[in-house]
């Protein structure tokens, strides 16, 4: 949910909204020219309308017109390269990291390329939306090896496209493996998700996240060697029962995935755990010396290290039944500086509530973010 290195003008968003409200009713086979005049009128009306009937719903308090937050200013601050197709934006986030970014669907996923001096290592593979395989081979000629920061459907939609991927030996990480296909991931795609023209060839009618392998798995401290690189795993469970994040110990960087970005955490959807969370978010903070920025999965690509002990003492605020809160969607939104922490109501129990949460991780496939 994160800038361009130049602003976009008004009547350049205009016309990218109006050329997906055309697309949306082309495919609905209701797109004629008295409708394209109808919808060129108004073409931000007709995305708030066809949110309302649809919606994006449990995601928290601030997602009605989602789209007028972009471009995220943050973003101006990085170089920005060209991803060869249009889907992407590419920013130079630190020496040797570029920030693959997917602004144009609700999620605003994160991807990073982190390359070393023999192999580079794609941190996630995005909505699968786009080719991000093109755009990973137009960036660098080195052998590309892919880990994801977990198995919701938004970080793993084009590892299929990867020959070798890295991945932790967990139950939920094997069953996202056999894929999502459309009916599971179908909302991703619908008008209210996206707001950029979709690239070309792309059939939302046909959008699912195809089966993977994974080649070699990786548990608590392993070690990832790029050559002068090198990438230590650190297990976060919480947001999702396989959560985890990397540490570069050398240039003091963590790359977070969802355990931490600047948006709503979600400890309230099926497989994630508001136990786990905080415990994770404890483990980070003791780690917080050792990091002076955080690179996160979503909206932003670059974060201050101290946010680390922020999300914890969040975490423990929420637990001591202090802070205010909204009610959305039927949850509770605490919200902090630059972040926010979604719980169901029935979430600070116990460990047998826990166990109850991790039970159901297979309960609803698009339990991204």
């Amino acid at each position: 949910m994160p800038e361009l290195s130049c602003s976009q003008p008004p009547c350049e968003r205009a016309s990218r909204l109006l050329c997906f409200v055309c697309f949306a009713l082309a495919a609905l086979g209701a797109c004629s020219s008295d409708d394209a005049t109808e919808a060129e009128a108004s073409p931000d009306a007709v995305l708030v309308e066809q949110q309302a009937a649809e919606g994006v719903e449990g995601r928290g308090a601030d997602t009605e017109r989602w789209w007028d937050k972009l471009p995220r200013p943050e973003w101006a601050a990085f170089e920005r390269l060209d991803d060869g197709e249009g889907w992407f934006e590419v920013y130079q986030v630190q020496p040797g990291v570029l920030a693959i970014y997917e602004p144009g669907q609700f999620e605003e996923v994160v991807s990073y390329l982190i390359s070393g001096e023999e192999r580079a290592l794609l941190f996630d593979t995005g909505l699968g939306i786009g080719d991000i395989r093109g755009v990973v081979s137009g960036l660098t000629d080195k052998p590309v090896v892919v880990l994801n920061s977990h198995s919701h459907y938004d970080h793993i939609g084009g590892n299929h496209q990867f020959e070798f991927i890295y991945g932790p030996d967990h139950p939920y990480t094997r069953e996202r493996m056999q894929g999502l296909d459309h009916e599971a991931v179908k909302k991703a795609v619908a008008p209210a998700w996206v707001w950029k023209p979709l690239p070309a060839g792309f059939d939302p009618a046909l959008y699912s996240n195809p089966g993977y392998e994974i080649d070699e798995f990786v548990s608590e401290g392993s070690l990832i060697d790029l050559g002068g690189r090198t990438l230590e795993v650190l297990l976060t469970p919480g947001h999702a029962p396989d959560s985890l994040c990397l540490l570069d110990r050398d240039r003091r960087l963590l790359f977070t995935g969802d355990t931490f970005y600047p948006a709503p955490l979600y400890t309230h959807i099926p497989g994630a755990s508001f136990t786990n969370y905080r415990a994770s978010a404890h483990r980070l903070a003791a780690m917080a010396p050792l990091v002076s920025h955080l690179l996160p999965g979503h909206n932003q690509g670059l974060l201050g290290g101290e946010y680390l002990i922020r999300m914890a003492e969040a975490f423990d605020q929420i637990a001591a039944d202090e802070g205010d809160f909204v009610v959305t969607d039927g949850n509770r939104q605490y919200r902090f500086e630059n972040f926010s922490i979604i719980v169901a109501d029935d979430a600070i129990a116990s460990d047998d509530a826990v166990a109850a949460e991790e039970g159901e991780a297979d309960g609803e496939a698009l339990s991204g973010g």
